[in-house]
């Protein structure tokens, strides 16, 4: 790749595309702009990009535009059946992604971490134990901040931690991170990805370039991430709640690295399966990446969970209220329920992708929950699903604000409200941190 050579086109102005624009521009390179949307905060930001040199190019432009081009640099917003890319393909032009950009100009190692769950708590404990052995560590990726808007900051002393998605894994091709970590694979994003075979190709695609100097970390406790050991050159470190593996493992309450103690569970402020498992995916990074066993101990005792995932916001009258905005699909929400201790109403719903609630409704029929509110795009989905497996305590409101007051009236003094979605949020909101602190917001507002 030729920066001063060759032309670039960013499709999809959103903070990713933002980055890759501004990183190409800081570069010297020719670099156009688009996206499907003109929306007010979109024009400005394109203009914005243009007085620093962009060229803005409009829908009736575009396509004329691409021969032209020698680079497509895709946000991760933009999926690869979209018409630009399909286009350019035919033309034989180099398709990308903001992530796969922004390494080329990394001189950090890189420790990549993706899964269907877990991502961003994997992300944030490594972030945490690196700094600990008073590593410089950068948290970015899909967590929020665009490698790319960092890259030129970092150093080879540096390392950077990168949560890493489905939809930036689908333009991967040369992309190597130092450490790829997969947590776990159950469906999700099938309305983009189609099927769960080729979801799970393109997971596996953080593995595809890993060479025998670099580690595959990978969860034991899932077969479908098993099965993707087979597809990497790299040294592979498992971890488990349940076998004695190569790397960190739990016995009898006590998490030990490759036979030796670390420390025991309870001394984690975090609870729940799934976070044991996001702490022995991160204590397998920081013992690789040099970390101290007494730097890891002090630092882990510290780490008391991220935003948005099972967060506890307040009581009020007697109820306990918890935002797990970022359960964006069954999987996450049922480790949501397995970590509740009283009688809960669950909110669920947002936007369909398409996926089978059947197994969740399975397990809410057998579990501590009391009452359903189904909302948003997918609420009928799940209404479904609940009717299929004859759970019929569930009331299905349009409206998120309507779902949070009910909620508040059907729960009782000693139970909690759960906002677990299941779904992703873009039916109504930005995001899900959006519809976590819209929830926050109502829940501190509840006056007693």
């Amino acid at each position: 790749m030729f920066l001063k050579r060759d032309k670039f086109l960013v499709v999809g102005i959103s903070k990713s595309g933002i980055s890759a624009t501004n990183l190409l521009l800081s570069k010297g390179a020719k670099c156009y702009i688009y996206d499907d949307y003109e929306s007010a905060k979109i024009v400005d930001e394109c203009k914005s990009l243009q007085e620093k040199g962009a060229v803005w190019v409009k829908k009736d432009e575009v396509f004329d535009l691409l021969p032209e081009v020698d680079v497509v640099v895709l946000s991760p917003g933009v999926a690869i059946d979209h018409d630009i890319p399909i286009k350019a393909k035919k033309l034989k032009k180099r398709i990308i992604g903001e992530i796969e950009l922004a390494s080329y100009f990394c001189p950090s190692p890189i420790i990549a971490v993706t899964g269907t769950n877990g991502k961003t708590t994997t992300c944030t404990m490594i972030d945490v134990l690196l700094k600990g052995g008073d590593t410089d560590s950068c948290l970015c990726g899909n967590i929020g901040t665009p490698l790319s808007s960092v890259v030129e900051k970092l150093t080879e002393n540096s390392v950077v931690t990168l949560e890493t998605s489905s939809f930036q894994l689908e333009t991967v091709s040369s992309f190597t991170p130092h450490v790829a970590v997969i947590t776990n694979i159950t469906p999700d994003h099938l309305s983009r990805h189609y099927n769960m075979e080729n979801y799970v190709f393109i997971k596996s695609k953080i593995l595809m370039n890993l060479r025998e100097s670099e580690y595959a970390v990978l969860s034991y406790d899932d077969a479908q991430v098993v099965k993707m050991a087979e597809k990497t050159r790299a040294k592979v470190v498992f971890f488990s709640t349940k076998t004695q593996v190569n790397g960190a493992y739990l016995e009898n309450g006590k998490v030990f690295y490759k036979g030796k103690y670390v420390l025991s569970l309870d001394e984690l402020p975090i609870s729940g399966e799934h976070n044991t498992l996001n702490f022995l995916a991160s204590l397998c990074v920081a013992k690789i990446m040099g970390v101290t066993d007494e730097a890891i101990y002090e630092r882990a005792k510290t780490f008391k969970g991220v935003r948005h995932r099972i967060q506890f916001v307040r009581t009020a009258y007697g109820v306990d209220y918890y935002n797990d905005s970022k359960a964006t699909n069954a999987d996450a929400t049922e480790k949501a329920i397995d970590a509740m201790s009283k009688p809960t109403v669950l909110i669920l719903g947002g936007k369909d992708k398409g996926l089978d609630f059947i197994r969740l409704f399975e397990k809410i029929k057998t579990g501590k929950v009391k009452s359903v509110i189904a909302t948003g795009e997918s609420r009928y989905r799940l209404l479904d699903s609940a009717k299929q497996t004859g759970y019929a305590n569930i009331s299905v409101v349009e409206d998120f604000y309507v779902a949070l007051r009910l909620a508040t009236i059907i729960a009782k003094e000693g139970d909690c409200v759960l906002l677990s979605p299941a779904c992703s949020s873009f039916d109504r909101f930005n995001d899900f941190e959006e519809r976590g602190e819209r929830f926050i917001d109502y829940v501190e507002n509840i006056y007693e």
